[in-house]
């Protein structure tokens, strides 16, 4: 899952705005700290998501994921229950948990991703689109899910995990 377990030898800075961006499935993630630089400690991404945006729920296999809502309002759902987190909260996900956010508010809601182990922020490396200045992020449609998608989510332990009928 591009993990690297060697540990850490030095501390890392990272200046804001770097770390590489991508657009994936509609919002917009910067890559701040990878598994690979973190001996595979942690991985964190910073996310824009556009009303009506966020991901299909989902699952982890390997990681939890911890998110911090910087600015914005979005509803989590955490197993089969939802709730809305603003400014500030803190969702924690444990591995194998379904879950997913949608930004149910007016304005481009922003958050963290913390993946602990680090690594499941190689899909959107792999896998999103590369940003275009001046445009705003294009949704993805259900032909976009292809089998090279599908096969970058079996790479990175993350399984779609659709409401149950």
């Amino acid at each position: 899952m591009g993990t690297d377990s060697r540990p850490a030898t030095a501390g890392l800075h990272v200046p804001a705005g770097q770390g590489p961006t991508k657009w994936f499935s509609g919002d917009v993630y910067t890559v701040g700290l990878r598994a690979a630089q973190t001996g595979g400690a942690i991985g964190i991404v910073e996310a824009s998501v556009p009303p009506g945006g966020g991901p299909i729920p989902h699952t982890h296999a390997t990681e939890e994921e911890t998110f911090y809502v910087l600015g914005g309002e979005l509803e989590f759902l955490n197993g089969d229950q939802t709730f809305i987190a603003g400014t500030g909260d803190l969702v924690h996900i444990p591995r194998g948990v379904r879950h997913r956010f949608l930004n149910v508010g007016f304005h481009t809601a922003k958050l963290l991703f913390i993946y602990t182990p680090g690594g499941a922020e190689g899909l959107f490396l792999e896998g999103g689109d590369e940003p275009r200045p001046g445009v705003q992020v294009e949704n993805w449609g259900p032909e976009r899910f292809d089998d090279r998608i599908l096969g970058l989510f079996d790479k990175y332990g993350v399984a779609a995990a659709p409401d149950p009928e």
